[in-house]
């Protein structure tokens, strides 16, 4: 009787037992290979942030592009600044070091960071496509439609939204119990490989994970697709062929970015069950990870006519 109670307290502390760390298998490959990926992927982080850095520093020096299209298109490429920032330092790392071990502390901010920025972009992307259809539906309404305040007001919307729904999910996914082992198939804190560690019941972590993948997801994704379908309408009801081409260059243009990041992360993410197939994960991360951010300015920004006369007026100087 008292070998059972003194074993009691020692196996309640065993089962409080937290994993402290966690490692990251990352881009798991031959020595060899590392080598060059490490210097691609460094290239790629460093050219993501000069890239959008140009276009935020453009956007806030030249008075004509101050206007609806470009305040999101600043909004989002500081938000791709931030997304490469958070998700791809430990990517190169791993490749350089072999598997890289964080805190469980630094593993929940990355989490964080990372799902906070995910659901921004989904909202900026909608922001940005609805913005284009009443420049090109409803013209004459543009400047009631699209006024500051409103531009304001979906931007703002936009990152306090993804930091509400970060919360909530971050809170859920933090309050699991992982007991060992502490392997994540993954080159930064995911959801999916999280809950793959949990040694505690996660169902409801899974329910809040996809309903609010659903909602911000397809409910962001609903609202672009209506919007370039509405586009898509009003340009072939145009005259000119010219500008009917114009525009659905555009469209398209906007629409692969659109639907390369949506198809990989709704894949990963709107899903009820936990994801087996981690070396499918890490390939569909890498596209949104990596690939969207460096992408997105050479689609929205540099192939825009008023961009490169700007960027031009800056090369030659005053």
């Amino acid at each position: 009787m008292l070998f059972s109670h003194a074993m009691e307290p020692s196996l309640e502390l065993a089962n409080m037992t937290r994993v402290q760390q966690f490692i990251l298998l990352g881009l798991s490959t031959r020595l060899g290979v590392r080598d060059v990926l490490f210097a691609v992927f460094l290239a790629l982080y460093l050219l993501t942030l000069l890239e959008n850095t140009v276009i935020v520093s453009l956007i806030c020096s030249h008075s004509e592009l101050r206007k609806p299209m470009y305040f999101f298109l600043g909004n989002l490429s500081c938000l791709e600044m931030c997304y490469v920032s958070v998700t791809m330092p430990t990517l190169p790392a791993g490749l350089w070091m072999g598997p890289y071990r964080i805190s469980f502390v630094a593993c929940m901010t990355q989490l964080f960071f990372f799902v906070s920025l995910i659901c921004t972009e989904c909202t900026l992307l909608a922001s940005m496509a609805y913005d284009r259809y009443v420049a090109i539906c409803r013209p004459l309404h543009y400047p009631l439609l699209m006024r500051p305040q409103v531009c304001w007001g979906l931007a703002l919307s936009s990152w306090l939204g993804g930091l509400v729904v970060s919360a909530v999910k971050t809170s859920c996914i933090a309050g699991l119990s992982y007991c060992g082992p502490n392997v994540l198939n993954q080159f930064f804190c995911d959801v999916s490989p999280l809950l793959n560690l949990s040694c505690t019941h996660v169902a409801l972590t899974e329910l809040v994970d996809f309903i609010s993948a659903i909602v911000i997801f397809c409910g962001t994704l609903l609202v672009a697709l209506a919007s370039y379908a509405a586009i898509g309408m009003a340009v072939l009801r145009m005259p000119s062929a010219a500008a009917r081409r114009k525009a659905f260059s555009t469209c398209a243009s906007h629409l692969v970015v659109v639907g390369i990041f949506y198809s990989a992360a709704l894949f990963i993410y709107c899903r009820p069950s936990r994801i087996r197939s981690m070396d499918l994960n890490k390939v569909l991360s890498v596209i949104y990870t990596v690939a969207t951010p460096l992408c997105n300015p050479v689609i929205y920004c540099l192939r825009n006519k008023e961009v490169h006369a700007a960027l031009r007026r800056t090369l030659r100087g005053p």
